[in-house]
């Protein structure tokens, strides 16, 4: 497997308004003033996206996206343009969260097909967002809806040599409950994942172009129980984030 740098992912969702996002990238900029190891990268809502980089400028912080439109340009009212994202100095969306699988009746057509934009455009990298659901775990369905939704997501999905395609899996059902999963289950639960890209891409391609990380209620307390799996590339941080002392400790058990 090739060896890579790590990456945390704030996830700030819609918990912030304008001041309060300005106050957090600021905290998390100073926060992080020394930390050169991994990758760490902030997605805020898309209004204060332009502000937020220039706050992190001359820093080792990114910027990336909640979501994005599979259009560059057209009559889509209150959608983006990847293209947009590129200009306001986004790195990195995530793509079908579950929250948005959920609230917006997102589906996994409309999830490729935002792909497909993404990997159209220079400099964006798609966060690829999986799951099952509760009833789902506790039908031993799991090993299945990840399969099928990696395969929906990623058909046909063509990927550059120099093109990166990170994969999140977040247990539904630990999407802000305060608990994470089981390290050994989140551990299973990625080697199928990488058993199914594996399956799709071919290994080298998978080793060389893709990351898969954990999302899920991570915070202090748990996180260093994650931290030696097998295949984690990462970590999607939501409430830990919203903190710059709390997710500096998630970064730093992760990262160092």
């Amino acid at each position: 497997m090739k060896k890579s740098k790590k990456i945390i992912f704030a996830n700030w969702k819609m918990k912030l308004g304008l001041k309060e996002t300005f106050d957090l990238a600021k905290g998390i900029k100073e926060k992080f003033k020394d930390f050169d190891n991994g990758k760490i990268v902030v997605c805020p809502n898309f209004v204060p996206l332009l502000e937020v980089k220039k706050i992190l400028k001359d820093s080792n912080i990114m910027v990336g996206a909640q979501n994005v439109f599979w259009e560059t340009r057209g009559s889509y009212t209150g959608e983006i343009s990847p293209l947009t994202l590129v200009e306001a100095g986004c790195e990195y969306v995530i793509l079908g969260h579950s929250e948005r699988r959920k609230f917006m009746m997102e589906n996994y057509e409309m999830i490729h097909r935002k792909i497909k934009a993404i990997m159209a455009v220079e400099g964006l990298t798609p966060i690829v967002c999986i799951g099952e659901n509760w009833d789902e775990r506790k039908t031993d369905r799991r090993d299945f809806v990840l399969y099928d939704q990696i395969q929906q997501a990623l058909s046909g999905i063509d990927i550059a040599a120099n093109q990166e395609i990170v994969v999140a899996y977040e247990p539904i059902w630990a999407i802000g409950s305060g608990t994470a999963i089981e390290p050994s289950e989140a551990e299973y639960a990625h080697k199928i994942v990488r058993l199914t890209l594996n399956d799709m891409f071919g290994m080298k391609v998978v080793n060389e172009n893709f990351k898969i990380i954990y999302g899920g209620s991570i915070n202090s307390k748990n996180v260093k129980s994650f931290t030696g799996l097998e295949d984690l590339g990462g970590l999607l941080v939501g409430g830990a984030s919203l903190d710059p002392e709390e997710f500096y400790k998630v970064a730093k058990a992760t990262l160092i």
